[in-house]
């Protein structure tokens, strides 16, 4: 299906590129009536490699940027502690007050019933939105050290006029040493707003794309990301049809033939803590669907996009069969969401579990 490098090989099971934020999370409370906050490390990219490091065990590096400052010995900290490996991080000197370059940090509430998730973004002028062309030895990580997959997004292609040539250049890299490169299409409105919208935000992804393998997105990003239509889908993205995506995914292969595989994550939303929950992979000519979770229950719903592509590509480095894949996105993307914060908290063993069908009764 997806022919990856051996592990004797390369030092690396897989490279991400992206930004980390500090996550500040208000609990049962508002962001805006908030008296204190849980901190968390996160960010699209990251939380991809830090699921294949904590729940399946795999050697992974992340490139990014960070200020030399507290903040930034702080979201340190964080990543040592998801075991995620350091020496690909750009440290840049800090100029005092975060004119030039910060950490950047993301204020997040989980909704409850009638309420919906939300999140504020306070990330401009961060380091890693500064991030060029040339700022990075590609060489280095692809062809010296050697990597079996390379994943980033859309959410860092979206930071600045400079991280979609970031995206290409490390891209391009990857693919000349027989890498595989996955990309989460992550759209996210409040990113695009003031830099072009989704006429801009569709151009700089379909430029992308031609440099993809494995295409990753939810039911909203394949549209407002590529510009592509699922049919009988409303802008609240309700009812969701499956038979509707395996339309529009066959559309977009046609579109894009070095796609070996298409994913997307199929979520409709009840209420804040109840949504079903499933997934399609496409590859080969083929469609392969999870297990699909009605009213499966939420508790943080941030970082379960990630956690499945986490599952899903620790599937295609192990060599599973396509069905098989699929299954570990959705089970560890479910447990993701059932503790806070973005990163999953999630073992091997209980993603295999509810992958051979093991039910929620007490393990002691």
């Amino acid at each position: 299906m997806i022919k990856v490098k051996s592990r004797t090989e390369t030092k690396w099971d897989a490279v991400s590129l992206g930004e980390i934020m500090l996550r500040f999370d208000p609990g049962d409370g508002r962001v805006r009536s908030a008296r204190e906050f849980r901190a968390w490390e996160g960010g699209g990219e990251y939380n991809v490699t830090r699921g294949l490091k904590r729940c399946f065990g795999l050697n992974t590096t992340v490139v990014t940027s960070i200020p030399e400052n507290d903040l930034g010995l702080l979201l340190l900290d964080f990543i040592y502690q998801g075991g995620v490996d350091t020496s690909h991080i750009k440290w840049v000197p800090f100029d005092g007050i975060g004119r030039d370059v910060r950490v950047g940090l993301n204020f997040t509430e989980r909704g409850f019933g009638v309420r919906g998730a939300l999140g504020v973004s306070d990330r401009a002028h961060s380091a890693a939105s500064k991030l060029k062309k040339g700022d990075i030895d590609w060489r280095r990580i692809f062809s010296e050290e050697g990597a079996r997959w390379f994943h980033t997004g859309g959410i860092f292609a979206a930071l600045s006029e400079s991280t979609p040539e970031v995206v290409l250049e490390a891209a391009e890299a990857a693919h000349a040493a027989g890498t595989i490169v996955s990309y989460d299409l992550n759209y996210r409105p409040s990113l695009w707003k003031a830099n072009g919208g989704k006429e801009r935000a569709q151009e700089v992804n379909r430029e992308i794309a031609r440099y993809v393998d494995v295409m990753i997105g939810n039911e909203e990003d394949f549209t407002a990301a590529l510009g592509f239509e699922v049919e009988d889908v409303d802008e609240t993205i309700t009812g969701l049809q499956v038979d509707n995506f395996k339309k529009m995914i066959t559309r977009v292969v046609d579109e894009f033939p070095n796609f070996k595989a298409v994913a997307t994550t199929l979520r409709d939303v009840h209420s804040a803590g109840i949504n079903d929950w499933g997934a399609i992979l496409y590859t080969d000519g083929e469609f392969f669907e999870a297990t699909h979770r009605p009213r499966l229950e939420i508790f943080d719903r941030v970082g379960g996009g990630d956690s499945f592509a986490s599952g899903l590509i620790y599937g295609l480095l192990e060599g599973m069969n396509p069905s098989l894949c699929v299954e570990y996105g959705a089970a560890h993307g479910a447990l993701a969401m059932t503790t806070p914060g973005d990163t999953s908290m999630a073992s091997l063993r209980e993603v295999e579990k509810l992958v051979g069908g093991g039910s929620a009764r007490v393990d002691r």
